[in-house]
């Protein structure tokens, strides 16, 4: 059955504190927003992701989906979720879906488990919720500071998204609920429209993020699943030619000789691309940039670097570190070596403590030695998703 996905995430996050909206803050170096958004592209059986989001946030939005796939333009959302949610399957209409998930921006954390239970739930009972059982004792509230005996825990259960349903059961409830606002989630306008409500076991790790202590969870968690460490190295060369500068690390260093080179010849641009690539097995600097291609003649190296950094931050990495060596009897690295870090720590968008930059002679011997050219060696270090 064709599945689609509603994300919302054209809340403001108030509770979570001063700064970006919370589906915009950074998680282990990758906004809430992508994680989530990533999670159900390419799941089994999803089509499309369609996101809902505030107007005001269009340029946040575009900078964290770049270049996923299948997940389809943003549509505005409302003054309030049950709004957004609307908004959202109206989008799908022209082209509907058999059933559709919805699910909350700030929970990026859904697994791919979760998500194939919804489907079958959905297409089983026609509307279905994740829900896990409560742990703590509930009471009710009485006089301010006191209270009284609650509900059992037993008969209540704690709910989580994505909620799913079959897409003309939801449209419709959603339409004849237009003007009951006050609905809190997805199940409830169902059920308001008269549709009883299945669930199927949640994941504790499904959490939502609401306020600042969530976040420093969240953190934890996110750098605990990036189990898979990687390290992988590059190398490059370029000869000596005319010019009266060359290239390195990001800058433009005066040199009595330049390098020779289809791109601005930076080795060590070039070395920490090969090795970036090297850490998620996609080829090297050739494959993605030919030097055959009359389009990267000239170009400034810091578009490949960019290039490999995105490629690993799309497979779910983070950059821990970047090392290089620099192998030349001139001109001297020294005076230069803190801005190159700062560079290519601008570059990939990471501190420049996670950036190291070296530099050494040949002792004279070889192509180095007899001033010939110039040689960089590096190597990166990722952490990555664990894939069995």
């Amino acid at each position: 059955m064709r599945t689609d996905v509603i994300v919302v995430a054209a809340g403001r996050g108030q509770r979570a504190g001063d700064g970006l909206p919370k589906q915009y803050r950074t998680l282990a170096g990758q906004p809430v927003l992508r994680r989530t958004l990533a999670r159900f592209v390419g799941q089994p059986g999803i089509r499309f992701v369609q996101p809902v989001i505030s107007p005001e946030h269009a340029d946040l939005f575009a900078s964290v989906a770049e270049g996923l796939p299948d997940v389809r333009p943003p549509v505005t959302g409302g003054a309030t979720r049950q709004a957004s949610v609307r908004a959202g399957l109206e989008a799908l209409a022209a082209d509907p879906p058999d059933l559709v998930l919805i699910h909350d921006a700030a929970r990026p954390f859904v697994s791919g488990r979760l998500v194939a239970d919804a489907v079958a739930a959905a297409a089983a009972h026609g509307a279905a919720v994740p829900a896990l059982a409560l742990v703590d004792t509930l009471k009710a509230l009485t006089d301010p500071g006191f209270v009284a005996t609650g509900p059992d825990r037993n008969a209540v259960r704690g709910v989580q998204t994505p909620q799913s349903f079959r897409y003309e059961l939801i449209l419709a409830a959603h339409r004849a609920q237009a003007e009951n606002g006050d609905l809190t989630d997805d199940a409830a306008v169902a059920e308001a429209a008269g549709h009883r409500v299945a669930i199927f076991p949640g994941d504790p790790a499904n959490i939502k993020l609401t306020t600042p202590e969530d976040f420093v969870t969240a953190e934890r968690n996110a750098l605990l699943a990036l189990a898979d460490v990687r390290t992988a190295t590059g190398f490059d060369v370029h000869a000596f030619g005319p010019g009266d500068h060359v290239v390195l690390g990001g800058l433009r260093i005066p040199h009595t000789m330049g390098l020779a080179g289809h791109s601005d010849a930076d080795v060590v641009l070039h070395a920490l691309t090969d090795a970036l690539l090297g850490t998620i097995g996609s080829g090297d600097i050739g494959h993605h940039f030919p030097p055959s291609d009359p389009q990267w003649k000239g170009a400034s190296s810091d578009r490949f670097l960019v290039h490999a950094a995105n490629l690993v931050r799309a497979a779910g990495g983070r950059i821990a570190h970047l090392d290089a060596t620099i192998v030349c009897e001139a001109p001297k690295i020294g005076p230069h070596r803190e801005a190159m870090r700062e560079r290519i720590a601008a570059i990939v968008d990471i501190p420049v403590a996670r950036v190291s930059v070296k530099a050494t002679t040949s002792e004279q011997l070889g192509f180095t030695g007899r001033r010939e050219g110039i040689a960089a060696l590096a190597a990166a270090t990722v952490r990555l998703p664990w894939i069995d």
